[in-house]
């Protein structure tokens, strides 16, 4: 497996994190001091787009790794819970590291 499957999945798990916990913030103004409606609706259909495009990367690295649906199921649902996808990266970073590096090991085929 190539090493920008992983990165890709890296980046958008950090960046789907850190919408979600904006939007989180934007829905606690929104609801909680009724102010920010406009705000929240753009970053809501930020994290939308992002969000989507986290499931292709999650799913185009689960297929390569041969992860098991319930795992893929697991890393896919991350991006939606405020926090997880920071626990959930670390750990698919740490098990599918040696996947890229035995890749990266073996030579070239011609």
């Amino acid at each position: 497996m190539k090493s920008s499957v992983l990165t890709r999945y890296r980046v958008m798990a950090y960046v789907t994190a850190v919408m979600l916990l904006v939007l989180c913030g934007c829905m606690v103004a929104k609801y909680g001091f009724d102010t920010g409606e406009d705000v929240t609706f753009a970053v809501s259909q930020l994290h939308g787009v992002l969000y989507i495009l986290y499931l292709i990367f999650a799913f185009d690295l689960g297929s390569k790794a041969k992860w098991p649906f319930g795992k893929l199921l697991w890393v896919l649902l991350s991006g939606t819970i405020p926090f997880a996808a920071f626990f959930v990266e670390r750990k698919i970073v740490a098990e599918t590291l040696p996947l890229v590096r035995n890749t990266a090991a073996e030579p070239a085929k011609a």
